[in-house]
């Protein structure tokens, strides 16, 4: 019979018994912390003794926020619905001055700007006048941020019953707006039903290009090709960070020819061309030494984004760059936009997933692009980048 022994810790210990491993003790830890936090006692306990009160204060507040959450962004939404920034851009001004200029009751208009102030989005100053805030101000720089804003109305009327979201319960609203690819694919002449989406992506792109430029100029290329470049604000950017750098545009049909306007009115007709397809039906044109993927790897599952890296792979030279540019999860601080905001946005939308700069690297891989890096931006929440090298066929196999 087998003798027990007495082990440092004072526990019998028979031979060939495994000691606990770490995780167990960790999982036993947490399991016994999360019925301790979960006890109303030791809660009441908690936000009176004065080495956890200030923790459970903390927790109280994040817990209302994210109860509020929504109350808080269509706060938002109101401001920036009755243009009270622009309003308040030139100075501050009285209550009742900004209640008859925004067209609500005096006590409405005092509600709401109330709110914004709480909200550090407006600041209310010792004479009763409102002044605009930090976060206000932020958003007079920033009109494409303003358009996501007006957009998220119909991502908020999708998330009004989240459950039946999950389960894929009937149609939902973004999924509707972005059917303008069926539009988009059709005759260039029938642009109109895209324009909507033409104007909000380009906000969207304004945003970051100048991030996306500062943290990898394209001055030592010789040609660049957007592949769902929508009405070209990305290659308007990079045509002003590199003036000898020639432009090509990527998209669909209606998209493409409206992307062709846009670069003649800003005087680009001479370095900018434009073409309308749609991967993976329709190869890229060759001819560029970059190809830039502005936020288009996110919105498409797997199966599709392969076949885009494909077609990248196959437009490219030996040697030739190709951009990816999205935000990505497992980016420190943005866990909650990739995986909470764009785990939502995507899935009403019907397609595509916040990828780690790990999988993605692996799909890169895949396609026959080697050399991936990372490169960090100024606001890595809003985008990251990674850039890889197109090998030659025979390096792939």
């Amino acid at each position: 019979m087998a003798t027990p022994s007495v082990t440092a810790a004072g526990v019998d210990k028979l031979p060939g018994d495994v000691a606990p491993s770490k995780d167990s003790w960790r999982a036993r830890w947490r399991a016994f912390r999360t019925r301790t936090i979960a006890r109303p006692g030791f809660q009441r306990w908690a936000a009176g003794f004065p080495l956890t009160r200030r923790i459970v204060r903390a927790n109280t507040k994040a817990l209302f926020d994210l109860c509020a959450g929504f109350v808080y962004s269509q706060t938002l939404f109101a401001c920036v619905r009755l243009d009270l920034f622009r309003l308040l851009a030139d100075g501050p001004l009285a209550p009742e001055a900004l209640a008859a200029r925004v067209g609500l009751a005096p006590d409405r208009a005092l509600r709401l700007l109330k709110a914004a102030a709480a909200l550090d989005l407006l600041a209310r100053l010792p004479d009763g006048r409102f002044a605009l805030a930090d976060l206000g101000a932020a958003l007079i720089g920033n009109p494409s941020v303003s358009a996501m804003i007006e957009h998220h109305a119909l991502l908020y009327a999708d998330l009004a019953d989240p459950v039946a979201l999950l389960r894929g319960e009937g149609p939902t609203n973004l999924s509707g707006y972005w059917a303008y690819a069926e539009a988009a694919r059709g005759d260039p002449a029938s642009a109109e039903p895209v324009a909507a989406y033409g104007e909000l992506m380009g906000a969207s792109q304004a945003l970051i290009a100048g991030d996306i430029l500062d943290a990898y100029p394209l001055r030592d290329h010789r040609r660049i090709l957007d592949v769902g470049g929508g009405e070209g604000a990305f290659l308007k950017a990079a045509a002003r960070h590199a003036p000898g750098l020639g432009l090509m545009l990527f998209d669909l049909p209606a998209v493409a020819a409206r992307a062709a306007t846009r670069f003649a009115e800003a005087d680009l007709s001479a370095r900018a061309k434009t073409f309308g397809g749609a991967f993976p039906d329709d190869p890229l044109p060759p001819g560029a030494d970059v190809v830039t993927l502005v936020r288009v790897v996110h919105d498409h599952d797997d199966a599709k984004v392969r076949a885009l890296l494909r077609a990248a792979h196959a437009a490219l030279p030996t040697g030739g760059t190709l951009l990816i540019a999205e935000p990505m999860a497992g980016t420190p601080g943005a866990e909650a936009m990739a995986d909470a905001y764009f785990g939502f946005y995507l899935l009403a939308m019907g397609t595509g997933r916040c990828r780690t700069a790990a999988e993605l690297t692996e799909l890169l891989t895949e396609a026959g692009f080697g050399g991936v890096r990372e490169i960090q931006t100024r606001r890595p929440l809003l985008t990251q980048l990674l850039v890889s090298t197109r090998l030659d066929t025979r390096e792939c196999k």
